[in-house]
């Protein structure tokens, strides 16, 4: 049986007509012949509203008693035992009765849909849960009724019942929404046009969201890649250095000159280390984007362009935002550089290149903390197969100057040089033709690759073993130089995650968000093996094993055989009961742990949230 949809009418305040809409949507479907049957109504009185129930099926209420009081509510059996085609059921963020089938109305509309019984309901930006602290400091009115924002933003449709400040105030003027002995209060109070102006614009950002989110799932859906300018989203690297402060405020100031631009800030992680990047200055860049209405972001990439570019279009941005390059001239002649690039492979994503101070100190910073990119690599060897040329016309000129042993330590001397900018291979590559050439221009008999002398080959063979350990220990530096910074990246990613999940309203979703993100994959889906199914060998694709206990993404796994890669976590007695599955792409091994904490995390998450208390440990994963 289909799950039945859910239409929302959203209302910035009381009174702007959500029930009559609801109502006016009921009578028109019942016209065309539909099944329309009205679980609930709350009128509060209002002429209009009571006038637009005549017409359409009402299901009596169910009366209950609580505290020596009659109350009424749903009769949700009622409802379900008629089964209409669609049930307008009003205000969802209800607080129902103590003793009735559910806590929250939100929960019986659940228990309709579930049942395939379509269900229109209603509900005020004032009762989402999100912004329940911002509507209690704009009217000084504490809402005890809520709803989570997740029920409301996975209905089919939410329309917004707009009106302005002015009109709804005239409307209340006019008795259609209280009685006339309380107009004079409200319009004193809450219904402020103040108050009533920044609740249209919270409703209409909120809704804005939900359109958002709706645009990503088609773009996705249909692979569109290319960005749809519906809003401005102004994207900013950070690559860690002290720069970021001035980049970021030159965002800022671009995303202020147009109404409602949306600022995000990524860091891109790279696979051999942070690239020069500073906690402490990514610390204060995070507070300081979070501190101007953006948001932080952090992925994994080896290939620091393509993630940027990956991540603009993902979120479908419109700019993007980088700091000018602190690289020397000597090194962009070697390469391009990350903002020309990027610049490169920008398409319809405008790219602004914003200058700071540390251009001038291009060169003393990042390439220190880094291993040995392939850029020192090549300069090693351009310095070995111009300089020992060099070095051989110059020693030939003056052989009589020089004996065999300074040749043989000037030579030496080149290599180490060659070992100290390029690593091992360009030393070891020195090396062998710094032998040659000895043998061939110094060592008697000169022009010949034959040695007349056995300390003369002794010396050679020393230094060939010289240089090599000189290379071999220049690479061993530069390579535990390279973990220590993935070590580091890998920390620094794991307290990204934990300071989003800590700031999420829903921790296990916020978990799963960042998972998503920091890999660039297409989906992440937590599921729960069913307690009435056991276990057997083909579980890893049974349907009937396993349960989904929240997603994001698409598509949705609904097995671990489904995904790429898949995180199994056991309780205390070694049996997996949940499974982080990831699709979108293979992980890399260093990328695992990374992959386990987050899995290990959003396990503990579940338990929290589903009741568990078994404690959960890793397992052995696949992919």
């Amino acid at each position: 049986m289909a799950r039945g949809t859910l239409r929302v009418y959203l209302g910035a305040a009381p009174g702007v007509g959500k029930t009559y809409k609801m109502l006016e949507e009921g009578h028109r479907r019942a016209a065309r012949g539909t099944d329309v049957v009205i679980g609930l109504i709350e009128p509060h009185g209002r002429p209009s509203t009571e006038a637009m129930v005549e017409g359409l099926e009402l299901v009596p209420r169910k009366q209950m008693s609580y505290r020596a009081s009659t109350f009424t509510e749903m009769d949700v059996d009622a409802v379900l035992a008629r089964r209409p085609q669609v049930a307008l059921v009003d205000e969802m963020a209800h607080t129902n009765v103590p003793g009735s089938r559910n806590a929250k109305r939100w929960q019986d509309i659940t228990e309709l849909l579930d049942a395939g019984i379509n269900v229109i309901s209603t509900v005020n930006v004032q009762h989402l849960e999100s912004l329940n602290d911002v509507v209690e400091q704009i009217t000084g009115i504490t809402q005890r009724e809520t709803i989570p924002d997740a029920v409301v933003r996975a209905a089919e449709q939410i329309e917004l019942v707009d009106m302005t400040p002015e009109a709804l105030r005239r409307r209340m003027v006019h008795g259609n929404i209280y009685k006339p002995d309380k107009v004079d209060a409200a319009l004193g109070n809450y219904f402020r046009v103040g108050n009533l102006t920044a609740l249209r614009e919270l409703a209409l950002l909120w809704l804005a969201d939900k359109v958002d989110d709706q645009l990503d799932r088609y773009r996705a859906a249909h692979n569109i890649s290319k960005t749809w300018e519906a809003r401005e989203r102004i994207v900013v690297a950070l690559t860690g250095g002290a720069e970021g402060d001035t980049i970021l405020r030159r965002a800022a100031r671009i995303a202020d000159r147009t109404k409602g631009a949306e600022l995000l800030a990524v860091h891109v992680v790279r696979s051999d280390g942070l690239a020069g990047a500073d906690a402490a200055h990514l610390a204060r860049q995070r507070a300081l984007v979070e501190g101007i209405g953006g948001t932080y972001h952090q992925v994994v990439g080896d290939d620091i362009p393509k993630a940027l570019l990956d991540f603009a279009r993902g979120v479908n941005a419109t700019q993007l935002v980088l700091g000018a390059s602190r690289r020397g001239r000597f090194a962009q002649l070697l390469s391009r550089g990350v903002g020309v690039t990027t610049v490169a492979g920008s398409g319809a994503i405008d790219v602004h290149l914003v200058t700071h101070e540390e251009v001038s100190k291009a060169g003393t910073g990042a390439a220190r903390h880094r291993g040995l990119p392939i850029g020192r690599r090549l300069t090693g060897f351009a310095i070995a197969a111009v300089g020992l040329p060099l070095l051989t016309v110059a020693l030939t000129a003056n052989r009589h100057e020089f004996t065999l042993a300074s040749d043989i330590l000037l030579f030496l001397a080149a290599v180490v040089l060659v070992a100290l900018v390029g690593g091992m291979w360009p030393a070891t590559t020195a090396a062998l033709v710094a032998s040659a050439l000895l043998n061939y221009y110094f060592t008697p008999p000169i022009h010949e690759w034959t040695i007349a002398e056995r300390n003369n080959l002794i010396a050679l063979v020393v230094f060939l073993l010289v240089a090599a350990a000189v290379a071999v220990a220049v690479d061993a530096a530069a390579r535990r130089t390279s973990e220590a910074a993935r070590a580091r990246a890998e920390a620094e990613t794991l307290s990204t995650i934990a300071g989003g999940v800590l700031r999420g309203s829903s921790p296990l979703q916020a978990l799963l968000h960042q998972l998503r993100e920091a890999f660039q994959l297409s989906s992440v889906t937590l599921l729960e093996r069913r307690a009435d199914v056991p276990h057997g060998p083909t579980e890893q694709h049974d349907l009937h094993a396993w349960q989904v206990a929240m997603a994001v993404g698409e598509p949705v796994s609904a097995t671990p055989g489904d995904g790429d890669t898949d995180l199994a976590v056991a309780d205390a007695n070694g049996i997996a009961e949940l499974s982080v599955v990831l699709r979108g792409r293979n992980l890399a091994a260093a990328d695992r742990r990374i992959a386990e904490a987050f899995a290990a995390q959003g396990t503990g998450a579940a338990a929290g949230a589903t009741g568990r208390r078994s404690r959960p440990r890793p397992t052995a994963s696949r992919g």
